[in-house]
């Protein structure tokens, strides 16, 4: 804890340096190796690249084209930035004008870097069908995080990924890696604020923290650099440790969602222009773009869907993370007074649904859950927009397992159910697997209609048309389907507004 973190760093140097065992990855020889590799959708037709290094770049740049053997574009940048407990730089480059639609391939540029490739973003109004995946609440693997039982002579080879890994969610992203087009991923990566629940962490608590982040991030590379990766805040990026009321005993660096911003601020897109022939939408559109905080908030477009990203951590009354929030974190504000509150409004109020018929939001922290009491203040901010702007699913997380709820508005079933329902439907995906381990299904609530905390899953999310979007929870280790259903929206008004 932060309190038994503060404590303990007064202990003798010398005793410290006999103890201490940090789990750091080994550093390249060629400190440009990029490692941590991430993309992500950063506007219409544009992906943004992130990697880090271990010593700063000048120039961060990626060579690409359409043809592995022909890397005939680069794109460069001055973004290298880095924090004071981190021993790596972050980096960043987009590539725009792209193709949509279409397979790249990419080079960092390196004397110690290898051609990987993506698939470009679908435009805004493209009806063929897609599937996305929902992964929340993913922690290490390993020595500093939570171990399975796993098979080890199976092996991953697309992409390829450590043979200890096999039977993780990660595993599972990697066998299916042609069957989703992206991943979101809203809130709690690595879990490095838990380095204090491995002994061998007590007495170095700062370079634990540092050395989980990297394992994490080297662990994901190898589906993050392939696919986009879209990221919003949880609880457990805000600070060194959870203890409520103790953030300032964090070292600089690791408090106030530090390495969160430096990972994915560049990266993530602010909002993008709507392609409506309505003028209001455009104008609608064009405030979200000013008042969106990536990676905060933000949204994206891709083919049928608008997605908007939420945090339900702070910049709201009450938020949970917020100065003098339930959590105790005192992280933030990131915004004006009112800017995620107005960006969603914009934002919301921009979509067309003759383009992009269908609406979702990501966010952290539930507001309906079997597990526990919801997030309340969330639920007080967030929900009546989510209502009045016709959302169609929202995606949460934050208890450790699986759910799936009819749609529902103020503890309110939808009569209509799954058929043409006025009312959002909601799904928790937060059983991808960390230290802290599952969360007991606990009691049913009326609006509930699937739960499943016996092994680690994640959800599938397939557009299959304008009015059919399908929900599948998979269990990790083995591909199963364990819940499937499908929602009916007709989507017949233009612009929602109930």
């Amino acid at each position: 804890m932060v309190h038994l973190f503060a404590s303990v760093k007064r202990l003798p140097v010398l005793a410290a340096c006999v103890l201490a065992a940090a789990s750091y990855p080994p550093i390249p020889a060629d400190l440009t190796t990029p490692v941590q590799q991430r993309l992500a959708i950063n506007g219409p037709n544009a992906i943004s690249i992130g990697w880090n290094t271990y010593e700063k770049l000048d120039q961060p740049c990626v060579q690409y084209g359409t043809s592995s053997d022909a890397l005939t574009s680069e794109a460069c940048s001055t973004s290298s930035v880095t924090y004071a407990t981190s021993r790596t730089y972050s980096n960043a480059v987009t590539l725009t004008d792209l193709s949509p639609a279409t397979t790249y391939y990419y080079k960092i540029v390196s004397t110690n870097s290898s051609v990987e490739h993506f698939f470009s973003p679908r435009v805004a109004g493209d009806t063929t069908p897609f599937a996305m995946n929902a992964v929340i609440d993913m922690g290490v693997y390993g020595a500093d995080g939570y171990t399975i039982q796993m098979d080890e002579t199976k092996r991953d080879t697309i992409p390829t990924i450590d043979p200890s890994l096999n039977h993780t969610t990660t595993s599972q992203l990697a066998n299916t890696v042609d069957d989703y087009e992206f991943i979101v991923h809203p809130g709690d990566f690595a879990y490095a604020d838990d380095w204090y629940l491995k002994p061998k962490n007590i007495l170095d608590g700062e370079d634990a923290f540092q050395a989980i982040l990297e394992q994490f991030y080297d662990q994901l590379s190898p589906i993050s650099g392939r696919k986009a990766y879209m990221a919003s805040p949880g609880n457990h990026e805000a600070a060194c440790q959870e203890t409520p009321y103790t953030t300032e005993l964090c070292p600089t660096g690791q408090k106030n969602f530090t390495d969160f911003m430096t990972r994915f601020g560049e990266t993530m897109a602010t909002a993008f222009p709507s392609t409506s022939a309505a003028e209001t939408a455009r104008i609608n559109a064009n405030k979200a773009q000013l008042l969106a905080k990536p990676p905060f908030w933000y949204s994206f477009e891709y083919g049928m869907l608008h997605f908007v990203m939420l945090d339900t951590e702070t910049d709201f009354d009450d938020a949970p993370d917020g100065p003098g929030g339930s959590a105790g974190l005192d992280s933030g504000p990131f915004g004006t007074p009112n800017q995620q509150q107005e960006f969603l409004e914009a934002d919301l109020a921009s979509v067309d649904r003759t383009v992009t018929p269908w609406l979702l939001v990501g966010g952290h922290r539930p507001w309906y859950t079997t597990g526990g009491n919801g997030c309340t203040s969330c639920q007080a901010f967030f929900e009546p927009l989510l209502y009045k702007y016709g959302v169609d699913l929202g995606i949460l997380g934050h208890v450790h397992n699986s759910q799936r709820f009819h749609p529902v508005y103020n503890n309110t079933v939808d009569p209509n159910g799954m058929n043409d329902p006025a009312f959002p439907m909601y799904i928790v995906a937060g059983g991808a697997g960390n230290i802290e381990g599952l969360s007991a299904v606990g009691s049913n609530v009326s609006s509930n209609v699937f739960a499943y905390a016996d092994d680690f899953s994640y959800a599938k999310i397939s557009f299959l048309d304008a009015n059919h979007l399908q929900v599948d929870f998979i269990r990790s280790a083995t591909g199963e389907v364990l819940d499937t259903s499908v929602l009916y929206k007709s989507h017949t008004e233009q612009f929602v507004v109930q």
